[in-house]
C-alpha cells in the first residue's frame, strides 16, 4: 500500500468468551461499543454522563473505540493496515481524533496490541482465582480444565484479539521493551498449571502446547470445539497421584 502512515513491520523503530461455567469480568474497554457522533451505546448520553452517574470524558471513549477499531483492521488486514486514517475511518471518527489521542500509527498499534493481551492475561489471572465448580469431587481441578477450554472456545469466536496477541509477539521478538506484555502472559498461563502440577518441564510444556493449539485453531476453517480443547488439556496436564 502507498499510505506513507501504513506501519512497516520491517521498519526500525525507536524505542517508546462466554463459557458456560465462568463468565470473566466485563472489560469496558471491549464493551463500549464504536462511538461517534450520533452513535452511543445503550446508556450513555451526548454528555458523557453514563445513566449509572458514571462519567466517561469523550476523550477517553474516543481512544477505547479507536483501539476497538484498530483490532478489527488487525484482524482483516494485519498490522500493516493500521494508519490514523483507516482506524478513524473503522471508528467512525474523524481523523484529528486518531492523531490527538496516538502521536504516531505505531503508538496506536503497540495500545490496541499491548491492550488486548493484557485484558486476556487478566481474563486467565480471574480464572485460575475462581472457585473450581465440584472441586471435591474426582479429578478435582479437572474443572479448570473444563473452564479454561470453554475460555479458550469462545475467545476464538472473536479473532480480532487473538490475532494481536500472535501479532505482538512477533512486534516483541524486534522490540524487546514490548516483552514485559508476553512475560506477564505466560507467567499468567504457568500459574493456571501449577493449580494441577508443580513439575516445572510440565508447565513449561504447557505453556508451549496450549500456544500452539490457539495458533492452530485460528489457521484452521474451523475452530476446536470445547470439549477438544478439554481432552487435550487433559493430556497436557493429567491429575498427578
Amino acid at each position: 500500500m502507498n499510505d506513507p502512515e501504513a506501519y512497516d513491520p520491517g521498519a526500525d523503530v525507536p524505542d517508546g468468551c462466554e463459557p458456560e461455567a465462568y463468565e470473566p469480568a466485563v472489560d469496558e474497554r471491549w464493551s463500549e461499543g464504536q462511538r461517534s457522533e450520533g452513535q452511543r451505546s445503550e446508556g450513555q448520553r451526548s454528555d458523557g454522563q453514563r445513566s449509572d452517574g458514571q462519567h466517561r470524558p469523550e476523550g477517553q471513549l474516543q481512544r477505547q473505540a479507536l483501539l476497538e477499531a484498530a483490532l478489527r483492521i488487525i484482524e482483516r488486514d494485519g498490522a500493516a493496515g493500521i494508519t490514523h486514517r483507516t482506524v478513524a475511518q473503522e471508528a467512525r471518527l474523524p481523523t484529528s481524533a486518531a492523531t490527538s489521542a496516538f502521536e504516531s500509527p505505531d503508538v496506536l498499534l503497540t495500545a490496541a496490541l499491548t491492550s488486548a493481551m493484557e485484558l486476556e492475561t487478566e481474563r486467565l489471572r480471574q480464572l485460575t482465582a475462581a472457585p473450581a465448580d465440584g472441586a471435591g469431587t474426582a479429578g478435582g481441578h479437572g474443572d479448570k480444565r473444563r473452564m479454561l477450554a470453554r475460555l479458550t472456545a469462545g475467545a476464538l469466536a472473536d479473532r480480532g484479539p487473538q490475532l494481536a496477541e500472535f501479532e505482538l509477539c512477533l512486534l516483541a521478538a524486534r522490540r524487546p521493551e514490548l516483552r514485559s506484555h508476553t512475560r506477564r502472559w505466560s507467567e499468567a498461563l504457568a500459574d493456571f498449571a501449577r493449580l494441577h502440577t508443580q513439575d516445572p518441564l510440565r508447565v513449561a510444556l504447557f505453556i508451549r502446547a496450549y500456544e500452539g493449539l490457539r495458533l492452530q485453531a485460528l489457521l484452521a476453517d474451523v475452530s476446536p470445539a470445547a470439549e477438544e480443547f478439554e481432552a487435550m488439556l487433559w493430556e497436557l496436564l493429567p491429575d498427578e497421584g
